[in-house]
């Protein structure tokens, strides 16, 4: 019986994520002071109070979801003595949530993972003006079939599959034109549902490459470990523990497919039949019922979930 720990994207934050964790455990509280302190900000009380507007904000979503995904993890070696090189085979995050595994692993300080997803944020918000990029959800459909429909409806411009999430969801990436052409054609090559995505800006695809470029020089600049358990990438959907390696895949999951389906494939071909989605909201389980049926998943994000993980430990 083995576990992996995986670690939410953006779109999960929702405002109050994280206090009830801080007032209970002063471990998760510590957390959120070090990253109001790395980001020169008061990131917990956005995260606590809101504007969710401003909440949701690429810049300042990246850094509040990490925080919270680490401070449970922080929590659970705390209070249920969860040792990662131990008891867990994997981690594993979705996009921006590859950050909070590497942190929670060891990898980056939680300092260093909130000022990179600060500046990862800002930069892929800048890549594209406001408006000129967009993307879709794609229901009822496989990896191959999506990426035709993004080829043909390209027609010189950028489309392509941005996240290969599982259960038959890809969401394509690009420019506003060219995803729009590609919902149509959808709708008539048989997509149960195309649905434009609330984003601001068209993450995961060649229009992010300035944003790539300022997180290869971010990340040359960054102290990066050895994590203390293999981190399955995005980009590759394959286990890597290498600094150097992890520092490329960092940059290209930029541009990059999320190949999240894949990664939740290989962590069940290699034996992990529980999952624990650390942080906000529950996405990746609800995702990840689809990929593995023959796993189990928990969401974990409040001090009631750390008693259910810890009674569960026996």
């Amino acid at each position: 019986m083995s576990a992996a720990l995986i670690f939410p994207g953006q779109g999960s934050q929702a405002v109050g994520m994280g206090k009830a964790l801080a007032d209970a455990f002063p471990m998760a509280a510590s957390i959120f002071a070090e990253v109001d302190e790395a980001l020169g900000q008061k990131l917990s009380a956005l995260m606590w109070e809101g504007p969710a507007d401003e909440l949701t904000l690429t810049a300042n979503a990246q850094p509040a979801l990490m925080a919270v995904s680490v401070a449970v993890a922080r929590v659970l070696q705390a209070e249920a003595g969860l040792d990662l090189a131990r008891d867990v085979a994997f981690v594993a995050g979705h996009s921006l949530g590859e950050y909070s595994a590497l942190a929670a692993a060891g990898a980056f300080s939680v300092a260093d993972a909130a000022r990179l997803l600060r500046i990862r944020g800002d930069a892929m918000q800048k890549a594209v003006p406001a408006g000129e990029g967009a993307m879709a959800a794609l229901i009822g459909v496989e990896l191959d079939a999506a990426r035709a429909i993004a080829a043909d409806a390209a027609q010189g411009e950028v489309c392509q599959a941005a996240n290969d999430n599982g259960g038959g969801q890809v969401v394509l990436s690009g420019s506003k034109a060219a995803v729009e052409r590609a919902m149509a054609l959808a709708g008539e090559r048989g997509v149960r549902r195309a649905v434009l995505l609330p984003v601001s800006a068209p993450f995961h695809c060649a229009l992010m490459q300035p944003a790539a470029d300022a997180m290869r020089e971010a990340l040359a600049a960054a102290t990066l470990n050895v994590p203390a358990v293999p981190v399955m990438a995005n980009v590759g959907a394959a286990p890597l523990t290498d600094p150097a390696a992890i520092r490329d895949s960092l940059v290209a999951q930029v541009t990059g497919t999320v190949r999240w389906r894949e990664c939740v494939d290989a962590m069940a071909a290699a034996g992990v039949t529980r999952f624990h989605e650390l942080g906000s909201g529950k996405v990746l389980s609800g995702l990840g019922k689809r990929i593995a049926p023959a796993a189990s998943f928990s969401a974990i994000g409040g001090p009631d979930d750390v008693a259910a993980f810890i009674a569960a430990r026996g």
